[in-house]
């Protein structure tokens, strides 16, 4: 699969003009992002790549604050050369470190993940995975079975297991997705990731105890009635890929329809990540 990159330099006085403009491009298939300097690179298989909804989405922004972009074609063969240029292991309240397979371990950190993220979304940089892991982290994962939705690299799937979960369902509808969460849990000796390629009409039939949900607004509100059907009474849902506002509200109110009960949220710049239970 080739993908394209474009690099955009924006000229903005406030840090959430970027990411409403990222967060745009997330809902019309761009799905990798890396922050720079006076912008970010937002990449998109070139299949997806539909010009005229770009110039669509980014007339709204335009609007708004003023910016531009450069396209360039990656070629798949490249991809990994790409990403080991621009990775950086991160780490996560002290207690996770999250690595490439070209970094060196850090042993002294009590849960490391290894991936190795190809094409795949998810690889903790991005504020809506790193809040996800920190809610993670604040909550009891033992002998847990969890749906993680829009799995992307598996990152939250990997990090649910090595919390103790005892069985876990991964779903996304990229196939490279799919691939990638397969690839990685073996990188990470998990045996425990049932991985499955589609969306919500793939969910089994069965009863979880937590589902992680990191995708986007629209999304989320499509699938929120199968994940309350699936979701256990007392059980715990995470939401990510949306903004405070009015995200969230528009999220909490859907929640209520189906007796899902906001706790607690995160908030990084203008994302959040958010805490139900049913």
């Amino acid at each position: 699969m080739n993908y394209y990159e474009l690099l955009f330099t924006t000229i903005t006085t406030e840090d959430y003009q970027q990411d409403l403009l990222i967060g745009a491009l997330g809902e019309i298939g761009f799905d990798t992002f890396e922050e720079i300097d006076l912008g970010f690179k937002a990449y998109i298989p070139v299949d997806d790549f539909n010009q005229e909804l770009l110039d669509e989405t980014l007339a709204t922004y335009r609007e708004m604050f003023t910016f531009s972009y450069d396209i360039t074609l990656i070629p798949q063969k490249n991809w990994n050369e790409v990403w080991e240029s621009n990775f950086e292991p991160i780490q996560i309240s002290d207690q996770v470190f999250v690595r490439a397979t070209f970094h060196a371990p850090k042993p002294e950190f009590p849960y490391e993940i290894v991936i190795d993220p190809k094409m795949a979304f998810g690889t903790g940089h991005h504020q809506t995975t790193a809040m996800m892991m920190g809610l993670m982290l604040e909550n009891d994962f033992a002998g847990k079975k969890v749906l993680d939705m829009g799995c992307g690299t598996g990152i939250l799937a990997i990090l649910a297991a090595k919390l103790g979960a005892t069985d876990i369902t991964a779903i996304d509808y990229d196939v490279v997705c799919y691939e990638s969460t397969i690839e990685n849990s073996a990188l990470n000796n998990i045996g425990n990731i049932k991985a499955i390629c589609g969306s919500k009409e793939v969910i089994p039939n069965e009863q979880y105890d937590i589902i992680l949900a990191n995708i986007n607004r629209n999304i989320l509100i499509d699938q929120m009635a199968r994940y309350a059907e699936v979701l256990k009474p007392g059980g715990e849902i995470y939401f990510s890929g949306f903004y405070e506002s009015p995200d969230l509200d528009i999220i909490t109110e859907e929640a209520r329809k189906y007796n899902l009960k906001y706790i607690i949220h995160k908030k990084d710049k203008e994302w959040v990540a958010a805490k139900f239970i049913l």
